[in-house]
């Protein structure tokens, strides 16, 4: 990207100027360096952004931020309704609710090493992975409509986990204001065999071990410190997500001209907040954030029944689950009075900073912890919302490291087979059904997710906690 194009604010914040046909301005949180590595069509799409009706305050990008569809991945938006506001599937993505969740173990990296390969293996054999894997579980329609409206609280009630997981989840595990009837039957079809499974992509599960703590008071509350093992579970709503993904963005292309949207992207594809379609998505969209939430409900039960025949003393308990990939109906300050805003956040994470009254008692006094996912071979880290988030983004983080490169270029510079000896020449075990796969999801595919995390921290947006490093990972 240009930077002749942005007004610098501080060493990780640059503003595009309000300009054309753009409603607000658009902020990009990123250092220098990692604002020129993003592609153009950064800078296009965010501009695009600007102009949808409705917005308010800023177009926002985080430090991880590469092109997506309509919305750049790594784009927040917030849209007020009052003010003839929309909601855009694209905004959202694909892959609804696609997030991470983090469990504590209370090992440590030599009770790991004592079953490293065993370990690999029973977890590879127990949680399905791959394109169009599918697991032991069949929901019948009643049961899927079930799901769909109660998320991983449904999934606690059927005995996949216990009520004190609800606590560390987002919404307490259940998105309200679902409606199931929304969701058509061909994408309940496609779910109907996924739940339990991590899917494909840049999905994994990841025995990590946490290699620095940045924040000793923080990461004592997370119960996070040198040494400890945890699990990271990154997935999302599977092939019903997609499937509402992509039926709402067709239906919303064709009704904009009859709601007087002019759109400067079709992938912008978006509808009025207060129209029956724009409805219609909030209800589905939220069906696939349950989805989603059940989905790692009980990837997190398969997970604790591995540990419990190699590793019995292992408690794994729920530090956090965060989304990314959401539309949520949220309080915030817009000058001197607070609005309800439609938060889109596309690649994004949600991160409330100390006092939220939406945090777990446990954690309020420090912040929500922001998982940020790193690919296969690299770190991951944890981080915390900070009170300064709320003005800057509307509480919201980065996700990840973010794609430095597409798939097919990472097919011509890597195989999977040698992707799997390098990482495991490093004591990395990687375990996948697919060696194309591992080759698309290469780490130098992705950009240095440290230095993403340092912008996050500098700008404000969230600070720095732990870093943790993969001893297993799981590859779909």
């Amino acid at each position: 990207m240009d930077l002749k194009l942005l007004k610098p604010h501080g060493p990780c914040a640059w503003e595009i100027p309000q300009q054309g046909a753009m409603r607000v301005p658009g902020m990009i949180y990123a250092s220098q360096a990692l604002v020129q590595a993003m592609d153009h069509k950064v800078y296009e799409q965010t501009v695009n952004v600007a102009t949808l009706p409705g917005i308010v305050g800023a177009a926002h990008v985080m430090p991880d931020a590469h092109w997506g569809y309509g919305f750049p991945i790594g784009g927040v938006a917030a849209f007020d309704a009052e003010a003839g506001g929309v909601v855009s599937a694209g905004g959202v993505g694909f892959d609804v609710s696609c997030g991470v969740r983090c469990l504590l173990t209370g090992l440590r990296r030599e009770d790991i090493l004592a079953v490293h390969q065993p370990l690999a293996d029973a977890l590879f054999e127990r949680i399905p992975a791959g394109v169009g894997s599918t697991g032991a579980i069949r929901l019948s329609a009643e049961r899927m409509d079930a799901m769909l409206a109660g998320g991983a609280k449904w999934a606690v009630e059927h005995g996949w986990g216990t009520a004190a997981d609800l606590e560390r989840v987002e919404e307490q595990g259940q998105m309200l204001h679902a409606k199931p009837k929304f969701v058509s039957e061909l994408a309940k079809r496609r779910q109907r065999e996924e739940m339990g499974t991590l899917g494909s992509g840049n999905h994994y599960l990841e025995v990590q071990e946490v290699t620095a703590v940045f924040d000793e008071k923080i990461a004592r509350a997370y119960g996070l410190q040198a040494g400890a093992i945890a699990v990271m579970i990154h997935c999302g709503s599977r092939g019903l997500g997609h499937q509402i993904g992509t039926e709402f963005l067709r239906r919303m292309v064709a009704a904009a001209p009859g709601h007087g949207l002019t759109l400067p992207d079709r992938e912008l594809a978006c509808a009025p907040i207060h129209s029956d379609l724009g409805q219609e998505y909030l209800g589905a969209m939220r069906a696939a954030i349950n989805c989603a939430l059940a989905n790692r409900q009980i990837l997190t039960h398969l997970v604790r029944e591995v540990f419990a025949d190699l590793l019995p003393r292992a408690q794994l308990p729920v530090l956090y689950d965060v989304s990314h990939n959401t539309c949520k109906t949220e309080t915030h300050r817009v000058g001197h009075h607070e609005r309800e805003l439609y938060v889109h956040r596309k690649g994004a994470t949600r991160a409330w900073g100390p006092g939220h009254p939406g945090l777990p008692a446990a954690l309020r006094e420090v912040g929500q912890p922001v998982l940020i996912g790193g690919s296969m071979g690299t770190g991951s880290y944890v981080l915390a919302g900070t009170t300064a988030s709320e003005a800057l983004a509307w509480s919201s983080a980065c996700h990840g490291a973010g794609r430095a490169m597409s798939r097919t270029q990472a097919l011509k510079n890597w195989s999977g087979r040698a992707v799997v000896d390098q990482l495991a020449q490093r004591g990395i075990l990687i375990r996948s059904p697919s060696p194309r796969g591992v080759a698309e999801e290469a780490p130098d595919a992705y950009k240095d997710v440290s230095a993403v995390v340092d912008a996050a921290d500098t700008a404000g947006l969230a600070r720095k906690v732990a870093r943790l490093e993969p001893l297993i990972c799981i590859k779909g």
